[in-house]
């Protein structure tokens, strides 16, 4: 069993990025189990709230990356940028440095926005936040959604069959990068 941990940039219920999280789940191949983390109670990262201890929010995250094969991000796009909920959970799972449990963690990074870019900006910006901390980021198939209210139906299920398999095409790659690098690290 592949276990995905699922992360979206948005807190809103029924936002587009948490439908296509919940797409994802339904597209996941046999056994792959993709669970979302809810980011809503982490505080902002703040270097003496970490030296004083990690929150408990922190560090369920932390645990849950730790626990999971891969990552998948799914980013809305605001002001030509990630959401700040995103970044500062990245912030604090990039620490500590070098030690950071996103080293070497295989993530894939999709977005939905009502506009007409997609979240390519977005999703540059989460790609360029994962570099330090040493994540393996997918840069295929994209999945950028722009216009989304046009890939989903009333009930926020996505119907769109275009991103239905590229989504399918990112966790296929998703499934077939951990086993990429422990190859690597085996030799």
């Amino acid at each position: 069993m592949t276990r995905i941990l699922a992360i979206s940039g948005s807190l809103r219920e029924r936002s587009y990025n948490r439908a296509l999280l919940r797409a994802a789940e339904e597209l996941a191949p046999a056994g792959v189990e993709i669970e979302e983390f809810d980011l809503s109670p982490i505080p902002f990262y703040d270097g003496d709230l970490e030296a004083a201890g990690d929150p408990d929010p922190v560090v369920e995250l932390r645990a849950a990356v730790a626990e999971a094969d891969a990552l998948l991000i799914a980013t809305p796009e605001y002001n030509r940028g990630t959401s700040g909920v995103l970044k500062n959970a990245i912030d604090w799972l990039s620490r500590p440095a070098l030690a950071s449990v996103l080293r070497w963690k295989p993530v894939a990074v999709m977005g939905a926005s009502t506009g007409r870019g997609g979240t390519r900006r977005a999703q540059q910006q989460v790609r360029d936040a994962l570099l330090f901390p040493g994540a393996i980021v997918l840069e295929e198939p994209e999945v950028a959604l722009p216009v989304a209210w046009e890939h989903f139906d009333e009930d926020g299920r996505l119907v769109d069959e275009k991103t239905r398999d590229s989504i399918r095409g990112l966790l296929e790659g998703l499934v077939a990068a951990p086993r990429a690098q422990q190859r690597v690290e085996a030799a």
